[in-house]
């Protein structure tokens, strides 16, 4: 009986929330199922028929990656600060717009600099934009049920993983990757009026937000002025702090380990599975089969963790995200029979989950959500970097000869040093 009155409150909790914001749940589901275009998991089915095509090797189509990724993280921040300024719906046409032409003139690269370009293209309107946009919308708007807000609105990774890959993998063989990289940007054409349609009524939030809290900013008197030079608060009652107060805090980067490190290991695991079921003599079709229980896994956690983090906040919560992916790569090393990627997907879900809801609520909380759109792009901008690195460290690892087994245990460490610095930073103060 206990169980059921748990589980009553539980879904009777996403089933008010779904009643008072659909439209705006599924503008998150939305615009974050679309960034798989320029997504790690989606771009990296692609590999070996790029590198057959410009014949390259794993450390220069990883050095190409990379250098597309970096030209995105470097100006993420400049980019993803006019949320903060410009009005959702033109932002995310552009946004949608600009990752529609985008796969486009990726499908048409014939060249190694138009190769980098098309990388950089979708890594800044896709992996960075799209999914700033998805999420920082919610975690501002959201602000009693952001926690279940996020997890509702990440869902649309989950599916994008889940699907994604496995019918690029179909498509490619059937079509061909220019082709299938074009049949992308037409469903992106359909997409963007569907996101525009789910902001109906958006204006009427966006004006009861700026009354509660964050309007004003620009207009205010000496003395509110002489707040915000130290600090605004948001409605929620969190101090809001600037992209310099933020970097001016020690805080701040005990907690860098804990961005850049799972977006090195899990871009590069993505980004390489085919050379992982190459090295493992597993299917390639039966690896990028089985996204489907990633995908599963990190559905349901962040079902489970939205109302944790509501009710206990993310501060107390994100300290255990990295374990699962510990377990992951635990279990990898010894791993030769094809039936382990069911568990490994499951855990690196379990992961993924915790880091859709988990650390992207954990800003609003230690940083308000007055400059959250500046906040975020320069966390974005961090993860986007860390996320270049890691398809180029295992590209240049495996023709070095080093085993995956090597690798893991490598990833294994980080994560234990990312942990424990999480765990320290989140008790500063």
């Amino acid at each position: 009986m206990d169980l059921r009155v748990l589980a009553t409150a539980f879904f009777g909790q996403y089933i008010l929330l779904f009643k008072n914001h659909a439209r705006f749940l599924g503008f998150g589901f939305l615009v974050a199922f679309a960034s798989s275009a320029g997504q790690t998991y989606f771009i990296g089915v692609f590999g070996p028929q790029i590198q057959l095509v410009f014949n390259l090797s794993h450390t220069e189509w990883g050095s190409y990656y990379l250098f597309g990724t970096l030209a995105s993280a470097v100006i993420l921040p400049w980019t993803g600060r006019y949320l903060d300024s410009v009005d959702l719906r033109k932002y995310v046409t552009i946004v949608l717009a600009s990752l529609a032409i985008s796969c486009l003139i990726f499908s048409q690269t014939y060249s190694s600099f138009m190769l980098v370009l098309g990388v950089f293209l979708l890594r800044q309107t896709g992996q960075g934009l799209a999914s700033h946009t998805a999420i920082t919308s919610i975690s501002r708007y959201l602000d009693d049920n952001r926690g279940k807000g996020i997890a509702i609105a990440s869902m649309g990774f989950s599916m994008g993983e889940a699907l994604l890959p496995f019918l690029a993998v179909l498509s490619i063989a059937m079509f061909g990757w220019r082709e299938t990289y074009l049949l992308v940007a037409l469903c992106l054409v359909f997409i963007l009026p569907l996101a525009l349609w789910s902001l109906k009524g958006f204006a009427a939030r966006y004006e009861k937000r700026a009354v509660g809290s964050d309007a004003g900013v620009g207009q205010e008197s000496p003395d509110q002025i002489r707040v915000h030079q130290t600090g605004i608060h948001s409605a929620t009652g969190v101090k809001s702090l600037t992209q310099r107060q933020m970097f001016a805090e020690r805080r701040f980067y005990l907690l860098l380990p804990a961005i850049i490190i799972p977006s090195v290991i899990m871009t590069g695991l993505f980004f390489h599975h085919l050379t992982l079921a190459e090295m493992k003599h597993w299917s390639a079709a039966w690896v990028t089969g089985n996204y489907w229980i990633y995908a599963i896994s990190s559905i349901t956690t962040l079902f489970l963790a939205g109302p944790l983090i509501d009710r206990f906040t993310a501060t107390r919560i994100v300290p255990i995200y990295l374990v699962p992916l510990i377990l992951a790569l635990s279990l990898l090393i010894p791993a030769q029979n094809p039936l382990w990627v069911i568990p490994y997907m499951g855990l690196i879900g379990m992961t993924s989950g915790l880091h859709f809801a988990g650390l992207s609520a954990l800003w609003a909380e230690l940083y308000g959500t007055v400059y959250l759109g500046g906040i975020k792009s320069v966390i974005g901008s961090i993860s986007v970097f860390a996320s270049a690195l890691g398809p180029v460290f295992i590209g240049i690892m495996v023709d070095l000869r080093f085993s995956f087994s090597y690798i893991c245990s490598v990833f294994i460490g980080l994560c234990v040093l990312a942990t424990l610095m999480l765990i320290l930073g989140l008790r500063q103060r």
